[in-house]
């Protein structure tokens, strides 16, 4: 009964193994071969297993095994090439290659071929690095506003308003006045230049993000939203007031400033929720209006949700959105606190 059981454990285990499991004799025809390995690259019992793309190209001595791995003995524990499928496709594997039984009677040799599927593992990598350098390129982004931020405000502006300080010494000394008329337009004009060149200052980084943290600046967002849209009621609630990372506070502070530009573009909305809250060192977020909403399948390919999805992404958070036409519109962030506080590629 236990053989029984053996057997049976065995063909299991044999067959349902992710790994492709091959047993071949010396001169690579196959034996035995599970499912997956049937899968991986198509060969079957009685074909030959062809060489690696490696070892089809490498140049072996006279005698010499042309198998990379058969010629070592098995000493190479793993090896990375790739494999060509009955297809003639080439598929990124990793294998290993040992000699399991000796027939000293009919003088044959069985090993043991175990084929892994890279491309999985090879797709992973890529969207590692892909993702660190969508992390790293929001970084620059963000450098390069708050550099622009400080030019508009310290360099631009303090030039306006030196310009604005000179045309008020003018008109001191100036008594037509038709010419004071004229000047007064032009300071009138330069005053909205100025209002201007803050506006771009603060929308490109607020400059209280970094003096006086994430609160303090949505607060002032909530403001200037209002002195836009004054039929808007915006509640804003929160349940701590200290600094959090540098780069969550952005990336938070980018979400709720494209959430509602777009809130203003297009819900016409009368109520707007804002909350903040940390709990268990996690970070809630949540941002909710009763405006016209809109059709989550439609609105799928959006750049400004993909945007907000991709930096909380980057803080290993998650972002829910819903919505639905007449229905306003709910955003939701879950964001990690300690991770992000230890993350190699966050942390600066």
């Amino acid at each position: 009964m236990n053989e029984e059981l053996d057997q049976i454990f065995s063909d299991k285990l044999f067959h349902y193994i992710k790994d492709g499991i091959i047993v071949m004799n010396a001169s690579r025809k196959i034996v035995k071969a599970n499912r997956a390995a049937n899968r991986l690259i198509g060969w079957g019992i009685g074909e030959h297993v062809p060489y690696c793309s490696y070892c089809e190209q490498r140049e072996v001595k006279p005698g010499e095994e042309r198998c990379y791995l058969m010629a070592n003995k098995g000493e190479i524990p793993y090896f990375s090439s790739e494999m060509p499928t009955f297809g003639e496709y080439l598929l990124d594997v990793e294998m290993s290659n040992v000699m399991i039984y000796h027939d000293e009677k009919a003088n044959e040799k069985y090993y043991l071929l175990v084929l892994r599927d890279q491309t999985l593992k090879k797709k992973e990598e890529e969207a590692r690095i892909s993702k660190k350098m969508i992390h790293k390129l929001t970084e620059a982004k963000e450098a390069e506003h708050k550099r622009l931020s400080q030019e508009l405000h310290d360099g631009v502006g303090q030039s306006l308003f030196s310009i604005s300080i000179a045309m008020d010494n003018i008109m001191a000394h100036i008594n037509d006045v038709t010419l004071h008329d004229y000047i007064d337009d032009v300071r009138q004009e330069l005053g909205q230049v100025m209002g201007d060149v803050k506006y771009y200052s603060q929308a490109l980084r607020p400059k209280s993000l970094d003096q006086l943290g994430l609160i303090a600046t949505v607060d002032s967002l909530i403001k200037s939203m209002k002195t836009q849209l004054p039929n808007t009621t915006c509640h804003f609630h929160h349940n701590f007031d200290e600094r959090l990372h540098p780069m969550i506070e952005i990336n938070v502070y980018r979400v709720i400033q494209e959430a509602l530009h777009n809130m203003m573009k297009y819900a016409q909305a009368k109520q707007v929720s804002i909350i903040l809250e940390k709990n268990n060192d996690t970070l809630y977020v949540q941002i909710m209006d009763d405006g016209v909403g809109f059709n989550i399948k439609e609105k799928k390919s959006g750049l400004g949700l993909m945007h907000m999805k991709e930096r909380i992404s980057q803080l290993k958070g998650t972002t829910k959105i819903e919505s639905s036409p007449g229905k306003g519109a709910k955003i939701k962030l879950e964001i990690p606190l300690e991770e992000n506080e230890s993350d190699e590629y966050i942390n600066r």
